[in-house]
């Protein structure tokens, strides 16, 4: 169903990790490590500055894939996995984009399902890359029959 768009990208955008987003996701995961949100911590760093959480690439934009029509609701958040060259430093501008690396299907218990497998990628703006974002996302039948229509 969806295998013509294994292998194509998104065009890089633009984001920055800003401080008050930082600390607002810091929250909203009531992860309140004094390195995500308090200055004088990151000043005191190693970094010179204070580092995002993890999962934080989760807020950015990862621009659009052509020919990737996925709806609003419905699909499922399967496996994600984070890899890290360096921490996000505050304050800093990174280019994202995101690529289709798989799709296939499985029968289950409720029927045909479809697996896609995507890969998100955020590089400095010399183009060094700093993380990966890979992520499953599940397609159900009753999805999948609605995107076929």
């Amino acid at each position: 169903m969806l295998a013509h768009v294994i292998g194509k990208k998104s065009k890089p955008v633009k984001n920055v990790v800003e401080r008050g987003a930082v600390k607002k996701f810091a929250e909203s995961i009531g992860d309140l490590h004094p390195i995500f949100t308090c200055e004088e911590t990151g000043k005191q760093s190693m970094y010179n500055n204070n580092i995002a959480p993890p999962t934080f690439p989760r807020v950015f934009d990862y621009g659009t894939i052509e020919e990737l029509e996925l709806p609003a609701k419905g699909l499922i958040h399967g496996e994600e996995t984070f890899h890290y060259e360096r921490p996000l430093i505050v304050g800093e501008e990174i280019n994202c984009y995101a690529e289709v690396k798989d799709y296939y299907e499985r029968k289950g218990k409720s029927g045909e399902m479809g697996f896609l497998l995507l890969k998100r990628y955020g590089e400095d703006l010399e183009g060094n890359l700093i993380f990966t974002e890979e992520q499953v996302v599940i397609i159900t039948e009753a999805v999948r029959k609605e995107m076929m229509v």
